[in-house]
């Protein structure tokens, strides 16, 4: 999947976030979105998700060449931030069945499977409103990487991880990853130390 800004721009009140933002996000390949606290990474991830809209500018998706209409963007991607919420009162096997029903996991990877690619499956009838930070965070990342979608966007991906979550991380990038579109928007060189390209959002504040 490939995304395009064109001098994209986007501001709350009389503040822009960010402006003239140009740039392809090529297919296959992995970008981190880096900045300050409160320097506009998880309103541009919003943006290329196309659940927020620009004040000026143009964003397109393509896919092997298709157009994409914005409507229909966030059928072609996931995510995983800190500001979408789990269900809590859902087990963890009901929360990855409800968004099975929404978007397919990646071939031949069934609720249970993933549980257990994420060290869950002991915890699968237990409420998530029981379950540790870490845990929590563990099946949020699932849910976004297991769904067979070209483009994955990671929002502070490893926040309440141990090593043994963050060794998980880099092993579902770097096995389930390779050939999607994967955009992380982060301040710790760690969670993104894989990419081949940065943007900067000091650089777009004019």
């Amino acid at each position: 999947m490939q995304i395009t800004l064109s001098s994209a721009g986007k501001r709350f009140s009389r503040e822009w976030i960010f402006r003239n933002l140009s740039y392809d996000f090529l297919p296959g390949k992995k970008y981190a979105v880096t900045g300050p606290n409160g320097s506009g990474k998880s309103t541009l991830l919003q943006v290329l998700c196309g659940s927020l809209l620009m004040n000026e500018g143009n964003c397109t998706w393509h896919l092997d060449g298709r157009h994409i209409e914005p409507e229909n963007a966030h059928l072609y991607v996931s995510i995983a931030a800190p500001y979408l919420e789990l269900i809590e009162e859902m087990k963890a096997s009901e929360f990855l069945s409800f968004h099975g029903n929404f978007k397919k996991f990646i071939s031949g990877f069934t609720t249970e499977q993933i549980l257990q690619e994420a060290n869950l499956l002991h915890a699968a009838d237990k409420q998530i409103r029981f379950f540790s930070s870490g845990m929590k965070q563990r099946l949020k990342l699932a849910q976004a990487i297991f769904c067979d979608v070209p483009a994955v966007f990671l929002d502070e991906p490893c926040t309440n991880l141990d090593v043994s979550g963050f060794e998980l991380y880099y092993k579902w990038i770097n096995t389930y990853c390779s050939n999607r579109l994967v955009i992380i928007s982060s301040n710790d060189k760690n969670e993104y130390s894989f990419c081949e390209e940065e943007i900067n959002m000091q650089d777009f504040k004019r």
